[in-house]
């Protein structure tokens, strides 16, 4: 196997580069002496050592890794389909390979001999065997090591009862934002939590809180076997996974009205646009009844994107928008007024809260990422070119100091 130095291509990532890191034939091959692990199991326990958060597998092509938001094709041989199938067929139990076979897809959770762990996508593309496999940190980082706003989400770790959002594009770090927020709440709280997952991230251990992890596939049929089981477990708070249909919103509703703490992801890029994606939920003359609901259970919403970071030793950083619910804004929410939501956001520092704008500034200031790059992401360029310049926009396009 040659000394491999990655390529770097953009995939999904904007702003600066980082400095490319050299993966050697020592990175990926065993030390002398020990034993030839598996093939896959010597590209996953590479992915640490070089910092990198994906793997991909393909038919006729080299392995890819994501480093720094990047993908970098290694410099190693390509790999037949025959080749990829064998590899990837060796992390599979008998059941889940007749589960692919039928379906062509699958969500599984993977551990390397030394415990490292990894959640991974088997799937097919142009008829062939491909993979893509997310390294898990063992540990669960905490606020202030993922450079999350901890004060805010301490605050809403903090609520009894109630519906708590996580909103961003896929691989944007909710996962593990939730993961440091259930964390939190193990810590300080003598309460029972349950997890349905699809499938485990993080491993928890039991700290004052008692968890219960399931994994659809494994621990559960499927998900809605999962959800409406859930009332029947004694759960103080709930971590329901992707709000992807009307049944499970309901039931994320209904479980918080009845005194839970209910936490959900939903695929959205802003606060605003994730109540758009709750209602697009329901048919028309339900809205009303949703906004009910979240008027009086909704605490919070954390939106993130995950960005390229220019500072030495952090390869990506969030930038993160934070809504603390509070009298006005379950007034616009009743109403049917979200698209004000962001100017409560804007002016309700002192509760928490932040805009992406707000956050991309302190992020260009702070010398986390480029201007370029808050810019490229911005929802609203101007109004962060306002915001840097020590300005800020009215609803009306106006100049406020």
């Amino acid at each position: 196997m040659v000394v491999a130095r990655p390529r770097a291509i953009p995939c999904r990532a904007v702003g600066h580069e980082t400095r490319e890191p050299v993966v050697t034939a020592q990175e990926v091959e065993p030390p002398q002496g020990k034993p030839r692990a598996r093939e896959l199991d010597r590209l996953l326990g590479s992915m640490e050592k070089l910092q990198a958060s994906d793997l991909h597998l393909k038919a006729g092509s080299v392995p890819v890794m994501r480093i720094g938001g990047f993908c970098r094709h290694l410099e190693l041989p390509p790999m037949s389909a025959e080749r990829v199938q064998a590899v990837c067929y060796e992390a599979l139990a008998d059941g889940q390979r007749r589960v692919f076979e039928e379906s062509g897809d699958l969500d599984f959770a993977y551990l390397l001999p030394d415990g490292r762990r990894f959640r991974m996508n088997l799937y097919r593309e142009r008829g062939c065997v491909a993979l893509s496999a997310r390294f898990v940190k063992s540990r669960i980082p905490t606020f202030d090591e993922l450079y999350l706003p901890a004060l805010a989400l301490k605050r809403l770790a903090s609520f009894d009862q109630g519906l708590i959002l996580l909103a961003g594009v896929t691989g944007s770090g909710k996962s593990t934002t939730i993961a440091s927020i259930i964390e939190t709440i193990n810590a300080r709280a003598r309460c029972h939590i349950v997890t349905v997952e699809d499938p485990i991230e993080y491993v928890y251990t039991d700290k004052k809180a008692i968890i219960h992890q399931r994994e659809v596939g494994f621990d559960t049929r499927d998900f809605r076997s999962a959800i409406r089981a859930l009332m029947r477990q004694d759960p103080d708070v709930i971590v329901a996974g992707e709000m992807r249909d009307a049944e499970t919103f309901d039931f994320a509703l209904t479980a918080a009205e009845t005194g839970h703490l209910v936490f959900g992801t939903l695929h959205a890029s802003t606060v605003t646009q994730s109540f758009g994606r709750i209602l697009d939920l329901f048919p028309p003359e339900r809205h009303k009844q949703i906004r009910s609901g979240l008027h009086f259970n909704l605490k919070g919403i954390v939106c993130q994107k995950l960005l390229p970071s220019i500072k030495p030793g952090v390869l990506r950083v969030p930038a993160v928008e934070v809504m603390i619910s509070n009298p006005i804004i379950r007034k616009l929410i009743k109403e049917g007024e979200e698209a004000k939501v962001s100017d409560v956001i804007e002016g309700g520092k002192d509760e928490g809260m932040q805009t992406f704008n707000q956050a991309l500034c302190t992020l260009i200031q702070t010398g986390f990422i480029e201007e370029k790059t808050g810019m490229e992401v911005s929802p609203t360029p101007e109004q962060l070119r306002m915001l840097l310049q020590g300005f800020r926009l009215d609803e009306g396009r106006r100049i406020v100091g």
